[in-house]
Formats: C-alpha cells, structure tokens, sequence
C-alpha cells in the first residue's frame, strides 16, 4: 500500500499542472548559492531551511517541475507505511490498511503529493513521530526514546505548525505511562526533540512580516477543516464523520482510551490550536499548514471500517466487500478535485498558459513589466530567454527577498516603444481599474492604452495584458 502511494504520487509529479507561486518561492531560493540560500533565509523564510537545504542539494540534479516534486511524492510513500503500521498497532492489521487506502485517495494527498513545499514532509513527520511514541509506550527504553526525539525534531525542521500535534501524543503518553517512566523518558525525548523548533520559532517569529497577507479568521473556519484537510468539499464532511466514529470505537474501551485519545487529538488539535495562535499572536490559519492531521483523519477512518468487518465477521466476502467499497466511494467522492489538480492550473497559476499568450504575440522591440516582481521567476522558469525585453529589471541579483530590483521610472524604460505588456497575478479587474499595480497606471500616463488581455481560469489567476501606443515617447 505505501508503495502504491509513493508510485501514484510519482505519477501526479509529472502531471502537466504549472508550479504554483509559493513552488517558485522553492526554486527561487534551492537553486541559489549556499551563501545566496543563507542571505534569503536571514530576512525571509529562515523557519524553512532544513527543507531548503535539502532541496538544494536535490536540484544539484535537476530542476524540472517533476523532480522538484518527487521528495514529497516519495516522502508520502515513507508515511503511508507508516501510518499502516501505526493502525496495526492502534487496532489492527485491517484498520491500518484501510487507513492508508483512505489516506491515498484523498484529493489533498495528491495535492501535496506533487508539490514542491515542506507540508508532505510535515505530514509524514506527524505519522513517524507518533509511531515512534506508541513504540517507547511499548518499551520506554532509551533507545527508543531517541528515536522519538527523532520523530519530534522532524516535525519542527518540516514547518513549524506541525508541533500542533505534540499535546495529543503528550495527551496519550500521560494516559498510558506511569509518572516515572513519563518524566524520565518521554518528556526528555520531547523537549530535545523540540530545540530544532524553538530555534526556528524564533527565526519565524521575527519574520512573521512573510504572513502578514492572512486575514484573521473567527470560529467559523473550523467548519471549514474537512474540506481543508481532505481538499474535497464533499468528501471532508463523509470522512470526518467516519472518522469521528472511528475514535469514538477506541474510546469506549477503557484500554483503547488512550489511542482514541492520541488519534482524536491529532485530528482536533491542530485547527484548533492553529486558530488559538491566530487569534493572541498573529493571523496564521492557513488550509495547507493543517494538512498534517489528513494521516489520522485517514487512520480514524480506518479503524471505522476495521470494526464493521469485525461486526460481520462471520461471512468472509461480504464485510470485505463493504468496506472496500467504502474506500472506493471515497475515491470517486474526491474524483473531482483529483482531475482538477492534472489540469495545467491545478496549482492555481498556469504559467505556461501566461507565458505562451506573450510568446505567441510578442514583437521584437516589445518590453514586459510586472505587477509583482517575484512573477518573474515563473517567467524565466517556462520562458527562458524568449521573453519581451525586461526593462525595469535592475542587475541580476536576487538579494534577501523572492522580489527584484527594479527601476522607479517606467516612462523613461519604454522610451522608444510602442507595445508593453504587463502580468500580474489577479483578476483583470484588480489590475485595469483601480490603483492596485502602479505599473499599469505609468504605462498609461506615458500614453499607451490597452490593446488586449488574458486571464487564466483559476482565481486570483494570471492576467496578461498588451498594452500600445502608436507614436513612441522618444524625448
């Protein structure tokens, strides 16, 4: 089953879908210098590093859309093996294979599956640092509680909200353990494994200006978690009731008290905490930061199942055929969101589509601008060098930040031309009315007037316009 995962996410990296904003953020920085990746992560992203390391050396090889995306592919595979273990050991064999089917076929696993972020990696350190802790409950010996150390470490050095999970394995270490073997092992092994997340929470934190676009959100947003978590709107509310079943079956037994407990917690805690931190420290509630909790909405899922084959034990085809059709259902539930994913702005931005609408027109004294700089990385990326002249760009260093230096005087950079085009990343209205992108405001001020525009599908989407006059500003 985890390898039927790893392969069908190796199959959705190579989906035709354009890389996403916050994945050119990625390339941006992995394909820098070690001292250039080092001068980023000063002023930007710096809670990211351990995965920017990573993917550093993993581009020394190449830097197609495909194998950017293969680490989380690959890593979903690792957890996906051991979420199956970890069912087997919360419940069953049964509940453990049924809770990694669920898991492969929710439209967010493909998602993050074929994503070049850290949030697969978040998610596959959620899965082996709770089985690292049901193995030290198991026997709280101190090699093990190294191992869960390990375990804890991952989960800071993957993104810094998949600590969100830690008070629910605290929750069901302090149900299971006695106070001794709580305090001189778990604890211990928690609190080492923490230091890689105090360090980069404080980096975060003095950062925070990166997560300044979120909007604050109210209580309201909970709701919101399934479809969040499952990436299908009509899939997340079947699931997490099946889910919620699922931890209600390990609570009703007093020895599976503490597992419903871990199991439930992992599930509720994250978007709960997640919402607390939003609202006493700064807006943070992001759908994709939650995306740690998809393993055990999966694995709760699947102990549901697990127990109403139990319940008909006494036929041999029929539960199996129930349960698996359960599966199977929730595949063809998440069918839509699956397909829409493959299309070429299944990541929300079809750079190629913008790309090609440009190359398809473009003359050769035309110059091109941005409504957002960073836009330019995308650019390059699917462009390469057959792009309209850049003329506000200055020099070719990237510097602290994803954005690019340029020059302030947009009617001296098109002296002498007759047809600028402008990108931004928006809807046409947001940029052709309005004040948003000054750019579009000086391209009109030195007389140009809109000629055409595009708009990719998605929202907020691309938008390309062409914009001309008829006698160039030579003066």
């Amino acid at each position: 089953m985890a390898a039927g995962v790893a392969v069908a996410g190796v199959a959705i990296s190579g989906t035709p879908a354009s890389l996403s904003g916050d994945e050119l953020a990625t390339y941006s920085a992995v394909t820098r210098s070690l001292g250039g990746l080092w001068l980023l992560v000063q002023n930007i992203d710096g809670h990211f590093l351990p995965y920017y390391l990573f993917m550093h050396f993993w581009t020394l090889l190449g830097d197609a859309e495909w194998w950017l995306r293969l680490p989380s592919a690959l890593i979903l595979g690792v957890a996906a093996g051991f979420l199956a273990d970890l069912g087997r050991r919360l419940h069953s064999t049964r509940a453990g294979l049924l809770g990694t089917a669920l898991f492969a076929v929710l439209p967010s696993v493909s998602y993050h599956g074929a994503n070049a972020r850290p949030y697969a990696f978040a998610a596959a350190a959620a899965v082996i640092s709770a089985w690292a802790l049901h193995r030290l409950v198991e026997a709280p010996t101190v090699r093990r509680a190294c191992w869960y150390a390990v375990g804890v470490a991952l989960l800071g050095c993957t993104h810094l909200f998949s600590v969100l999970v830690l008070p629910a394995q605290l929750l069901a270490a302090a149900w299971l353990l006695p106070r001794r073997e709580l305090l001189t092992r778990v604890l211990p092994a928690m609190a080492v494994g923490c230091l890689p997340m105090a360090v980069l929470g404080l980096v975060g934190w003095g950062e925070r200006h990166a997560i300044s676009w979120i909007k604050p959100h109210g209580p309201d947003v909970l709701l919101k978690f399934p479809k969040m978590v499952t990436g299908s709107p009509v899939l997340g509310p079947v699931l997490f009731a099946l889910a919620a079943a699922g931890v209600v079956i390990l609570l009703r037994r007093a020895a599976d008290r503490p597992l419903g407990a871990l199991l439930g917690g992992w599930l509720v805690f994250p978007p709960v905490l997640l919402l607390l931190v939003s609202a006493l420290l700064t807006p943070a509630y992001v759908d994709r930061y939650l995306f740690v909790a998809a393993p055990a909405l999966a694995l709760a899922g699947g102990i549901t199942l697990a127990a109403v084959h139990d319940l008909f034990r006494s036929g041999v085809l029929i539960p199996r055929l129930v349960t698996w059709t359960v599966v199977m259902i929730a595949a063809i539930l998440g069918m839509p969101e699956q397909l829409d994913y493959r299309q070429h702005n299944g990541h929300y931005d079809d750079f190629p589509g913008a790309v090609r609408v440009v190359q398809a027109k473009a003359r050769k004294r035309d110059a091109i601008l941005y409504g957002q700089s960073w836009l330019r990385t995308g650019f390059g990326y699917y462009g390469g060098n057959d792009l309209p002249d850049d003329v506000l760009r200055v020099g070719t260093a990237r510097g602290k930040a994803f954005e690019y230096p340029e020059r302030s005087d947009v009617a001296g950079a098109l002296k002498g031309r007759t047809r600028v085009w402008i990108v931004w990343r928006g809807t046409k209205q947001s940029g052709l009315t309005g004040s948003k992108f000054p750019q579009v405001e000086a391209v009109r001020a030195a007389g140009f007037r809109l000629s055409s525009a595009w708009h990719s599908a998605e929202l907020p989407g691309l938008t390309v316009a062409l914009f001309s006059r008829t006698v160039p500003n030579s003066s």
